[in-house]
């Protein structure tokens, strides 16, 4: 399917996390579409990246900036302008699952929403305006626990909630300029970091089962390279009409009635 999004640049924040990462992957699908990625992050991994999409004859820019940094973020978005002049497309993807909670410090607690929050708004506010020229849209990276909660992570959980609710929130502020605001909301997606927690567990395998059983299409994790695939159809034209939605890829894990589903899963099985 041609996704109309040759040389569109479309900008990633969060994207210069480890190989197969949500970011890192949704970096490699935007260039497979011909589209300019721009890698937006704080470790130099993302030098390799762009580095290596241009040894592939695909245009790509790294921009190292600390996200929660309000002056490094506008300097991104300006050197990101001094070298195309616009802006099509924006997802927010910055985000770390940081365990802080109630026990946690005041400015521990700060920290993870100017990361895991407040990096989407200045994100957003630095490049509104050329978004507004050129009719982009803009896709924010959500998290089930904003949802489900999940315990112990309340920076996170607080941040995350706030993303969906800017989400809807621009939406409406938006529409005015014909910029389109979703966010897709991920559960359990077996990405680097999700690997090192569940192995870092004394009975993770145990406990990586039960998660799998929990996921009631198929048992098992959303991939990566799903999201990505996902993410390329919310922020291409095929999703013209599609707005202030929340989107969820997550194999049911969130909606669904898992003991139901677990029960018709065992009667299918029964049956084949």
């Amino acid at each position: 399917m041609d996704l109309d999004l040759e040389n569109k640049i479309v900008i990633i924040s969060g994207a210069a996390g480890k190989k197969g990462s949500i970011g890192e992957t949704i970096v490699q699908y935007v260039a497979n579409e011909r589209a300019i990625p721009v890698l937006v992050d704080r470790n130099d991994r993302g030098y390799d990246y762009a580095q290596k999409l241009r040894s592939q004859d695909i245009d790509s820019l790294f921009v190292k900036a600390d996200l929660t940094s309000p002056d490094d973020i506008e300097h991104a978005i300006d050197r990101v302008i001094e070298k195309y002049g616009r802006i099509d497309v924006l997802i927010n993807n910055v985000g770390v699952n940081d365990s802080l909670d109630l026990e946690s410090s005041y400015e521990e607690f700060m920290d993870s929403l100017k990361l895991n929050l407040v990096s989407y708004f200045l994100m957003t506010k630095f490049t509104l305006p050329w978004l507004k020229i050129s009719k982009g849209n803009i896709l924010n990276i959500g998290s089930k626990v904003a949802i489900t909660g999940q315990g112990g992570t309340s920076g996170y959980a607080a941040a995350k909630g706030g993303v969906l609710a800017l989400t809807r929130e621009w939406a409406v502020d938006l529409l005015k300029y014909n910029i389109r605001v979703n966010c897709l909301i991920v559960a359990e997606s077996w990405t680097p970091a999700y690997e090192s927690w569940i192995k870092a567990q004394s009975d993770y395998q145990l406990r990586l089962q039960a998660i799998k059983q929990k996921i009631p299409l198929e048992n098992r994790m959303t991939t990566p390279e799903e999201i990505a695939n996902m993410a390329l159809v919310l922020i291409s034209g095929k999703s013209s009409h599609t707005t202030g939605q929340h989107i969820f890829i997550d194999g049911g894990y969130v909606h669904l009635d898992r003991v139901l589903v677990g029960s018709a899963i065992k009667e299918n099985n029964v049956k084949n």
